[in-house]
Formats: structure tokens, C-alpha cells, sequence
């Protein structure tokens, strides 16, 4: 009998435990359905990458099955034309996803139809790792120290197939509307991103050999290329942690020089981990402050400041240019990243959830969990989160890991002719060196939204309505 793999955040065909486990039954109809019930759902970003991610995985497959719309009566539908008499899948861990997969797999066992779930996006599961008092999680640190302890399942080799046809059934992917346009605001990204379980072999192999090396000392660096920019495959599933987890301890293995630079990479691949571990035992951490103390907080409204961040014109480059970044490829480094949100949060005073949403609709790599949990660890409001006293000061921060202003000069043109003193800080700079860089702050480049000193001083005046309610959890 005929086992409709449903896949979801798992756009692979290796160490896939659903397909690979569905491949033992018999004949297998791969199928993937666009949830329109899905909350939140995708941004655009997203949107484009899936569509390309999907015309990856459809050419692995004889035939390949798209719907849209629920997926309980997609499912319902496709197994009364079909005669599948089971259903296979991999777990996904946001809120809307759990509560759906369960009502599903309740009403198909009710039919009678094998209806069964597996791990595939996660090194292990999160419930089970555990405090030493039995609860969840609440600090990276001691996660670390138990996940890097327990072992880790090896990956699953590619299963032999065999596939149902399906002939008319389905759409064709064009019809999922994904794609941007009028304007394709998308144009030239696949010279910048390759999509599908292929490109992320390739990142991994590429990062492994050119990236690795120094990892450990250079990740904050967004003017080199010391990161993997593996974050988009492994949120869409195009290759699994458990595969980074093997060919990075592989390496280290036979390169002991390199242990240290894979402790790290380790350590950071577990920080999505933990990330997963605080969504699914705290649901609630996209949409409310984790310390509910923070809730005394007075958040400013301003949509010209927010309108500014977005569109990279503060008037703080290492700031823009991160921004920019983000505008014109959907990624962002991730220490600019922390500096862009601690700027939104702490520098502007406007609510870690409107960046949060900015970053979900524009990011290739919108992740639920790592998107919440970054945004509440920036804004001091997070489980483990920065201290709310810490305020990144952008100029500090570009001089220290944008030391020669490469990634500003990058992103920042207009001001790229400022010398290394002053391309942290043009409105430090003097009249003459402006006027020979070209640069006419407020014309050109604008002037700085605040002043940094202030804002910390506001932002810090703000937190005491936080001190006074205390920890709240």
C-alpha cells in the first residue's frame, strides 16, 4: 500500500526519517501542502526560497504532489484518490505546528490510517533534556554541557524509493504563488543563494573547508567569511544537524588542530537548539515578553524612526549597512545582527516584536524560534538574555569587528571614501574630511536618528519600571 510522505521543514531526501522510513513500507507519494491556516505566516522572503527549495526537491521524484490550503482536508482528499493507507512525516515544533500535527494524526488513526511522526530537525528532541530537577531549560550554559554529552544519532544513508504515480493530482509549483513581483524585489538572488539539499552539501562542504579554520575567533567578523550561511537550508530541513553535527566531529577527528573552531561551530548549532527547547516549553515567546516584567516597559512609537532602521538610514553605519545587507540578500551577519535589534530596541526604544516582524517577512533564514529568542535575548526580556544594561554602542562595535570598514564600505557606498578614523562615525568627522570624502550629512548620508549617549541614558531609565516588578518567572 501506497505512504504519503508529507514534507514540510524537511526539503531533503537523505537523513530523512519520515521518507526513509515510509521507503521500508512499499511505494511512497511524496507531497508537500502549502498551509494556509499556518500562523504566523511565511514572509516573503521565505516565500522565495521555498519556491525554490521545492523545484529542487520535485526533480528528485518521479512525481511530486503540491497543494495549498489546510492540510487535514488536503490529506483527507489525497488519500481518498490515492488508497494510501498511511501517512509520514517530521515533526516541526511551532506552536500552530504542534497542535495541528496532533488534531491530524488523532483523526487519521481514528480512520484507521497509519498515521506517524519523526525527528528529523533536531540533534534531540526537547523534552529530552531535561534540568537536573526534571524542567526545561532556562540557561544555554548547562544545556550545552548535557547535549554535547549524550550522543547523537548518525545520519540516515538515502533510502531506494519506490514511487506512486500521481498523475492530475496536485498544482504546479507556479500556482503556490511564492515567487515576488511587480517589483521582484528578489532580482539577482540566485547568484547570491543556491536553494535545495544540493546547495546545502555544498555550503557545508564549503564552509568546512574555507570557513572553519579560525571560526572560533573570527565569527563576529562580518567582513570575512569565516560563517557557514547554513542557517536557510537547515530551517527549510535541506540538510539535517545531524549531519553538520557528523561531518564537522569527522573533521575535527582527523584534524585536531581544528578542535576548537568545531567546538564552536558545535556550540552555535546548539544555540538553534536551544532556541527550540524554549519555543516549544514556552509557546507563547514570539508574541509575549518571556520575563513579564518587562511589560512595565514604556515602548516609544515612532514610524519614521522604524521606517529608518528598515531601510538602513540612521545614520549609524555599521547599523545600515547591516540593514542593507538584509534588504538586498535576506541575511544579515549575526553579530550585526545583534547590534541592529539592540539598536531598534535600546537606541530607538521601539518594541523588540515590530523588529522581529521586520526580520521575519525579509529574512531567507525566518526561523520562529531563533527569531523569537534572538529578539527577547537582545532586549533583555529572554530566557539567558543580554543583561537589559548592555547596550551595544554601534560605533564600538563596527570599530572592533569591522576594523578597515570593508562590510560598511560594502553596503554604506556614499560614504566609503571616509577614512578608517571616520567611517564608524561620519558626524564625528570633520567638515574637510566629509567634504573631500564627498559625504554631506543629511544629504547624502543621513545624521545620526539619536544621539548614543542619550538614548542609553534613556533606555536605561526605562529599564527601572523593569527592576521594579523584578524577574517575573
Amino acid at each position: 500500500m501506497t505512504t504519503i510522505v508529507w514534507f514540510r521543514q524537511d526539503l531533503r531526501v537523505a537523513d530523512n526519517p519520515a521518507l526513509f522510513h515510509a521507503s521500508k513500507r512499499g511505494p511512497v507519494l511524496p507531497v508537500f501542502i502549502l498551509d494556509e491556516t499556518e500562523t504566523p505566516g511565511l514572509g516573503g522572503a521565505s516565500k522565495w526560497w521555498l519556491h525554490h527549495s521545492l523545484q529542487s526537491l520535485s526533480s528528485r521524484f518521479s512525481d511530486f504532489v503540491l497543494l495549498r490550503g489546510d492540510p487535514q482536508s488536503q490529506l483527507l482528499s489525497l488519500i481518498d484518490k490515492t488508497g494510501a493507507d498511511a501517512v509520514f512525516w517530521n515533526r516541526c515544533y511551532e506552536p500552530h505546528a504542534v497542535s495541528r500535527d496532533k488534531a491530524i494524526k488523532a483523526h487519521l488513526n481514528e480512520k484507521g490510517i497509519d498515521a506517524q511522526s519523526c525527528n528529523a530537525n533536531l540533534l534531540h528532541e526537547p523534552w529530552e533534556l531535561k534540568t537536573g530537577s526534571g524542567g526545561p531549560f532556562k540557561v544555554y550554559s548547562p544545556f550545552w554541557r548535557v547535549a554535547r554529552s549524550r550522543p547523537v544519532e548518525p545520519p540516515l544513508a538515502e533510502p531506494a524509493i519506490s514511487a506512486t504515480p500521481a498523475r492530475d493530482i496536485g498544482m504546479a509549483l507556479e500556482e503556490l504563488d511564492l515567487r515576488p513581483s511587480n517589483p521582484d524585489w528578489a532580482a539577482g538572488w540566485q547568484e547570491i543563494w543556491q536553494p535545495g539539499e544540493y546547495g546545502a552539501l555544498a555550503g557545508l562542504e564549503s564552509f568546512l573547508e574555507n570557513g572553519l579554520s579560525g571560526y572560533a575567533g573570527l565569527r563576529d567578523r562580518p567582513d570575512l567569511k569565516n560563517v557557514s550561511r547554513l542557517s536557510p537550508h537547515l530551517h527549510f530541513g535541506e540538510i539535517s544537524p545531524r549531519q553538520i553535527w557528523a561531518k564537522a566531529n569527522f573533521l575535527a577527528a582527523g584534524q585536531p588542530e581544528l578542535a576548537r573552531d568545531v567546538e564552536k561551530f558545535l556550540s552555535e548549532l546548539c544555540w538553534r537548539e536551544f532556541a527550540y527547547h524554549l519555543l516549544y516549553h514556552f509557546p507563547t515567546i514570539p508574541d509575549e515578553n518571556w520575563k513579564r516584567s518587562f511589560n512595565a516597559y514604556a515602548w516609544r512609537d515612532s514610524e519614521a524612526h522604524l521606517e529608518a532602521w528598515q531601510r538602513g538610514m540612521t545614520g549609524y553605519p555599521i547599523v545600515d549597512a547591516g540593514m542593507r545587507e538584509l534588504w538586498n540578500t535576506g541575511y544579515m551577519h549575526n553579530r550585526v545582527r545583534m547590534i541592529a535589534a539592540s539598536f531598534l530596541v535600546k537606541h530607538l526604544r521601539i518594541d523588540w516584536r515590530l523588529g522581529a516582524a521586520w526580520f521575519w517577512d525579509t529574512l531567507v533564514d525566518a526561523d520562529l524560534a531563533n527569531n523569537a529568542s534572538g529578539w527577547q535575548w537582545v532586549a533583555g526580556s529572554g530566557a539567558d538574555a543580554a543583561p537589559y544594561f548592555r547596550v551595544f554602542n554601534p560605533m564600538l562595535q563596527g570599530r572592533k569587528f569591522d576594523p578597515e570598514g570593508s562590510y560598511i564600505r560594502r553596503w554604506c557606498p556614499e560614504i566609503a571614501r571616509l577614512g578608517n578614523d571616520h567611517i564608524h562615525a561620519p558626524f564625528e568627522a570633520s567638515q574637510r574630511s566629509l567634504f573631500e570624502a564627498g559625504v554631506k550629512l543629511g544629504e547624502t548620508y543621513p545624521k545620526p536618528l539619536v544621539d548614543h549617549q542619550e538614548a542609553r541614558k534613556a533606555a536605561l531609565a526605562g529599564y527601572e519600571a523593569v527592576k521594579a516588578f523584578g524577574d517575573g518567572r
